[in-house]
C-alpha cells in the first residue's frame, strides 16, 4: 500500500512539472506588449473631425490600444480645442499634453529646417512625398526639435496644396499679381506667393470663410481636404489643382515622457504612429479624384496650371532658402532630380 502511495505521489509531481513547463512555454510564446505600465495620453491637433489628420489620430489611438493590449489609451482633442499650434507645442514641451499633430509650416518658425518640406514641386505626388519620410534628411530634420523638449516621431500627410480663387480664374503665376491671398503664416510659403506678385495675408483659419466671402481676400493656399470640410466651394468659384507643395503634419511627443518609457513601449509608440501615417497617405491618395469631383459638383471650376510656368519661382525659392540651412540644401539636392 505504501508502495502505491509513493508511486502516486511521484506521478503527481511529474504532472505538476509538465503543467508548469507548458504554462511557462505558453507565456514565453505570447507576444510581449511592453513594460506593463498603463498610460492615459492626450493628443491635440488643429483640424476638424472629418479631416484626414483627425482620422489618422483615431488610427493611432486604435493601434496603440491593440499593440499595448489596452495599456495605452489616448484622448483626442481636435479642432484647436487646446488652443493654437503655438499653445499646443508649449503644452507638449511642458508635458501637459503628450502628443500633437503640428503642421510643418508652424514648426518652420521654431526649427527652420522644416522649411525644406515647402520646396515647390519637390515631389511628383503624395506617394513620393510619403516615401521621403524614411530618408536620412527627413529624420535629421525631425531631430532639430530635440533641444525643445519635443520628440519628432514621424510625418503625416494630407493633400498637397492647391490654390482657390474667389472670382478670378488664374491661369498663370503672373495672374496673381496684386491678389490678397490667405497663406499660412510661414515665411517660405509667404515668400513663394510674394515672388509671384501676390499679397499674402495670415488670417486664422476660422476667419478665412468670411474673409473670402466678403472680399477681404481674393483667394487662399489650401488643400482639397480642407476645401471640402470648410465648405470653401460656397465662396470660391475657382480651384487650381497645382499640387505645388506637400503639407505634412509632424507627429510630436513630449521628449522626457518618451525617454522614460521602456524600449518595448517606445517601439509600440513608433510602430503605431507609422501605421497611422501609412493609413493616412494610402487613404488620402485614393480620394484625390473623388475630392475634385465633389468640389466640381458643388459648383467650383476645377482645373490645372502647368508646372513649367512655375519654374522661375521654383528656382528663386531654392536659391534663397538652400543656403540658409545645410539640411534644406540637402533636402533640395536629394529630391530635385
Amino acid at each position: 500500500m505504501k508502495k502505491f502511495k509513493k508511486i502516486g505521489l511521484t506521478l503527481l509531481i511529474f504532472v505538476l512539472i509538465l503543467t508548469t513547463a507548458a504554462c511557462s512555454s505558453e507565456t514565453d510564446a505570447k507576444p510581449k506588449s511592453g513594460s506593463g505600465e498603463k498610460y492615459s495620453f492626450k493628443l491635440a491637433h488643429i483640424t476638424p473631425t472629418d479631416h484626414m489628420w483627425h482620422k489618422a489620430a483615431e488610427k493611432f489611438k486604435e493601434e496603440l490600444d491593440k499593440r499595448s493590449d489596452g495599456r495605452m489609451q489616448v484622448e483626442i482633442y481636435p479642432a484647436s480645442q487646446l488652443g493654437t499650434e503655438a499653445d499646443m507645442v508649449q503644452q507638449i514641451s511642458s508635458g501637459s499634453v503628450d502628443f500633437g499633430f503640428i503642421t510643418a509650416a508652424y514648426l518652420s518658425s521654431r526649427a527652420p529646417a522644416f522649411t525644406a518640406w515647402f520646396s515647390p514641386y519637390a515631389f511628383k505626388d503624395l506617394e513620393a512625398a510619403n516615401a521621403a519620410r524614411d530618408t536620412e534628411v527627413a529624420k535629421k530634420i525631425l531631430g532639430t526639435l530635440d533641444g525643445q523638449g519635443i520628440k519628432g516621431l514621424d510625418y503625416l500627410f494630407a493633400g498637397n496644396r492647391v490654390m482657390l480663387f474667389k472670382d478670378k480664374e488664374v491661369k498663370k503665376p503672373e495672374d496673381m499679381k496684386g491678389l490678397a491671398f490667405r497663406v499660412t503664416p510661414s515665411p517660405p510659403l509667404q515668400d513663394f506667393y510674394k515672388s509671384m506678385g501676390a499679397s499674402p495675408e495670415s488670417l486664422p483659419l476660422p476667419e478665412v470663410y468670411a474673409a473670402i466671402q466678403t472680399g477681404v481676400i481674393d483667394g487662399m493656399d489650401m488643400d482639397l481636404d480642407a476645401s471640402i470640410t470648410n465648405k470653401y466651394h460656397e465662396v470660391a468659384k475657382y480651384g487650381a489643382v497645382t499640387n505645388h507643395m506637400v503639407w505634412p503634419a509632424v507627429a510630436l511627443m513630449n521628449k522626457d515622457k518618451y525617454g522614460k518609457m521602456s524600449d518595448d513601449d517606445k517601439k509600440i509608440i513608433d510602430e503605431s504612429i507609422k501605421a497611422a501615417a501609412e493609413y493616412a497617405v494610402k487613404t488620402r491618395s485614393a480620394q484625390e479624384e473623388e475630392f475634385k469631383k465633389t468640389l466640381s459638383d458643388a459648383g467650383m471650376k476645377i482645373y490645372e496650371i502647368d508646372q513649367e510656368l512655375f519654374e522661375p519661382y521654383i528656382k528663386q525659392f531654392d536659391e534663397k532658402y538652400g543656403p540658409t540651412d545645410p539640411l534644406i540644401q540637402e533636402f533640395i539636392d536629394t529630391f530635385r532630380k
